[in-house]
This record gives C-alpha cells, sequence and structure tokens, in this order.
C-alpha cells in the first residue's frame, strides 16, 4: 500500500474538487429555478428540476461525510491507531485500507 498520508491527502483533495463542482451545480439549479415561476407539483419539468437538486443534495452531503471521513483517517494516523480496528483493536488488513483508505474497522466486525 501506498503511504496513508498521501493517499488520504489525495483522496481529500479529490473530494474537495468534486464538491466544489457539486456545489456550484447545485446553486446553479437554484438560481435558475428562483426566477421561474414553475410549480415543481403540476409543472412537468418541475419534477425533474426537484430531483436533480435533491441528488445534487444528496452527492453534496455525501462528499462532505467522506471529507469528514478522511480528516478522521488523518486524525488516528497522527495517534498512531489508524489501521486499527475501533471495535476489536486487531490491524485492519492492507487490502481493505487499501481499496478504503477511511475505514474504521477490520472486515470481519464490519460484516458483523
Amino acid at each position: 500500500m501506498a503511504d496513508p498520508r498521501t493517499t488520504l491527502h489525495e483522496e481529500r483533495r479529490g473530494t474537495l474538487a468534486r464538491l466544489a463542482t457539486l456545489t456550484g451545480d447545485f446553486a446553479a439549479i437554484v438560481e435558475a429555478s428562483e426566477g421561474s415561476n414553475a410549480d415543481d407539483e403540476h409543472d412537468p419539468e418541475g419534477a425533474t428540476i426537484a430531483f436533480e437538486r435533491s441528488q445534487l443534495d444528496a452527492l453534496v452531503q455525501q462528499a462532505r461525510h467522506h471529507v469528514s471521513e478522511i480528516d478522521a483517517a488523518l486524525e488516528r494516523l497522527d495517534a498512531g491507531t489508524y489501521g486499527i480496528c475501533e471495535r476489536c483493536g486487531r490491524p485492519i488488513a492492507p487490502g481493505r485500507l487499501e481499496a478504503r483508505p477511511v475505514a474504521r474497522t477490520c472486515i470481519g466486525c464490519a460484516s458483523g
């Protein structure tokens, strides 16, 4: 596995870039619909606009949560507990950390 700190910082940068794009897209949809007197309930396009807004909001929240998880993983690195399962205290398999660098639990605890 590559250096976890480097991996986490790269993932954080990528997530923040995605978050900036999503936030801009969300703001554009909201701004575009503000000037309109569209009735989401009765306008055939209203459902699409509402869905797009809802979908983008969910993606924004997901990206924000992921940044929080990355920050928590970086804190664990600083504390010397990165790669240790928060439930059972055993090491988290390198393959799991490679696939999911923010993992807090080993595969066994995550499954159970």
